[in-house]
């Protein structure tokens, strides 16, 4: 089944987009949403792109949404850098440990932005972000984003845009610590590669045919994203810019020198 999508505009959007997508004229795209099935609807997949910097931001756990009495809102998400332009970088986790006196103080001034470390990107770039890490994302990079189906968001730092903070909510939930170097990569050009193992989804990399333990692996729904060459599910075919899900990875047709990325959630 083909997933619906949805363009976002934002201010820091795009109006020129990599292959295979295209822009409306006068439209600035930020993101592609892929709607969640009824199925699958823990999990979101989007598309984003980025031509302004993001802001610095931190999104809460599902165990501090349930204590606060929003229910299970929490947020973990990864990224895969599919282009990236000249100079683009992403900002994930502190150089050094921070209290919640001096992350408060540096959101205020504007000094937190120099107190992440800045990695620079390019494609096949990956990152997992656990929830609790201060982020952002930096201009001329465009990303596949896996995540929990939450949007909550608190923002410590916008570079002065008219846009509300959450200062309060965002230092209650901060981690003020380095980001776990096990928990970004490089993939490699070619061959099958699990990325995310838990809690929340698992996602692999499938380069060619999916093996027996792949297989036994996504024996239930989940969601197909095609990067080069198209797939088929029950028939329908599904190509590189698009998102399915299936009912399992038996059920999906993999392009034999394709690439393509599948992920399912996790209870």
């Amino acid at each position: 089944m083909l997933l619906p999508t949805r363009s976002v505009e934002k201010p820091w959007g795009r109006d020129s987009l990599p292959a295979p997508f295209t822009v409306p004229a006068g439209q600035r795209i930020g993101e592609i949403w892929f709607e969640p099935p009824a199925q699958l609807p823990d999990l979101l997949v989007k598309y984003i792109f980025t031509s302004e910097k993001l802001s610095v931001q931190v999104h809460p756990s599902d165990e501090q949404t349930q204590a606060a009495g929003l229910g299970r809102q929490g947020k973990e998400e990864c990224w895969l850098v599919i282009d990236a332009q000249p100079g683009a970088v992403l900002g994930v986790g502190f150089a050094g440990d921070l209290d919640q006196a001096a992350m408060r103080a540096a959101a205020l001034d504007g000094s937190i932005e120099d107190m992440l470390v800045w990695h620079a990107v390019k494609p096949g770039d990956f990152f997992y972000i656990p929830a609790n890490t201060v982020h952002a994302i930096g201009p001329g990079v465009a990303i596949i984003e896996i995540q929990q189906n939450s949007d909550l968001t608190y923002r410590l730092y916008d570079y002065g845009r008219p846009r509300e903070l959450h200062l309060d909510q965002a230092i209650e939930v901060a981690s003020g610590t380095p980001h776990d170097a096990q928990l970004r990569r490089h993939l490699p050009p070619s061959g099958s590669v699990p990325l995310v193992d838990g809690p929340f989804f698992t996602l692999d990399r499938v380069d060619g045919l999916a093996s027996p333990e792949l297989l036994a692996r996504y024996d239930g729904p989940l969601l197909a994203i095609p990067r080069v060459g198209d797939i088929a599910v029950d028939g329908q075919a599904i190509s590189p810019g698009q998102c399915a899900f299936a009912p399992s990875l038996a059920d999906v047709h993999l392009a034999r020198d394709g690439d393509c990325l599948i992920a399912r959630a996790l209870a």
